[in-house]
């Protein structure tokens, strides 16, 4: 097996409130005036970027990696687009 074929597909996004009524962190862009979940392909770019996040006060985040088909699929039900985003923040690719 190649070693990165098991880090094919996963990336990492930060969860509100794991364990119990859980979600993904989403965003609004006003300018684009969408829905957005902000994605990245490694958990050192996700940390990095963290603290210049939008979060809301009293609730817990917890960094998860998750497959993207997956994050894709629950993005598209609840009317979310998937944003990837370097570890400066900046919008790398929608």
């Amino acid at each position: 097996m190649e070693p990165n074929k098991k880090k094919d597909g996963w990336v990492y996004v930060f969860v509100c409130d794991p364990g119990g009524s859980e979600s993904f962190l989403g965003l609004y862009n006003e300018e684009k005036k969408i829905n957005f979940i902000p994605v990245f392909r490694s958990k050192d770019d996700a940390n990095d970027c963290f603290l210049t996040m939008p979060r809301e006060k009293g609730r817990k985040y917890e960094l998860q990696a998750v497959h993207i088909d997956e994050l894709n699929e629950q993005a598209t039900a609840n009317d979310f687009t998937v944003a990837f985003f370097d570890s400066d923040g900046n919008l790398v690719a929608e």
